[in-house]
């Protein structure tokens, strides 16, 4: 004979719903309120609530930097993180990169020097981008780094390891860093 047995009073079913939080997020400028749950990914609420799609949805496990974005201007794997522990934060989507209907110099690189295929890791790639120039010239070092910081091919490959292309447009991607670097205005923020 079997027997179910009720969980107690206390204890929420896994079939109930959960409880919704209001949620203010600073998204690339602008203030938005969410009413979600509190274990809804910074990702989910970027592209279901607000409807910023450009930020992909790529391995959802954090393996291949699709989903990057910029908070408070540093990288962020946005399918690993709550959308709540990013309130009083300043995000910025691939969506935000641009004014006033001028590219950013990253997006503008990245377009001059082919730094994409199909184009579904470039929002990622392009802010991540972003992020590891901004990390370099605060003078954190990566793995690679022995002793003098220097922008070479190994750093941005080792900055860049956590951003994958399927196409395989890694020279062009490289190309458009290192002229994104040098102009000196891929700082945002």
């Amino acid at each position: 004979m079997i027997t179910e047995l009720e969980p107690p009073a206390h204890i929420e079913s896994p079939l109930s719903p959960s409880p919704t939080v209001r949620l203010s997020l600073q998204i690339n400028g602008a203030i938005h309120t969410l009413h979600i749950e509190p274990r809804v990914s910074l990702l989910d609420a970027l592209r279901e609530n607000p409807g910023l799609t450009g930020t992909k949805k790529g391995c959802n496990q954090g393996a291949c930097g699709a989903c990057t974005v910029l908070v408070d201007g540093e990288r962020m794997l946005a399918c690993l993180a709550l959308a709540v522990q990013c309130e009083g934060k300043a995000i910025t989507t691939i969506e935000g990169l641009s004014a006033n209907d001028t590219l950013h110099p990253m997006q503008a690189a990245f377009i001059t020097h082919d730094g994409l295929q199909c184009g579904y890791c470039t929002p990622g790639q392009i802010c991540s981008a972003i992020g590891m120039i901004r990390e370099f010239r605060n003078g954190s070092p990566s793995a690679v780094t022995d002793g003098i910081m220097e922008f070479s091919e190994e750093e941005i490959k080792e900055r860049m390891s956590g951003n994958l292309c399927r196409c395989g447009a890694y020279v062009g991607i490289g190309d458009a860093i290192r002229e994104a670097f040098a102009s000196g205005q891929e700082i945002t923020q």
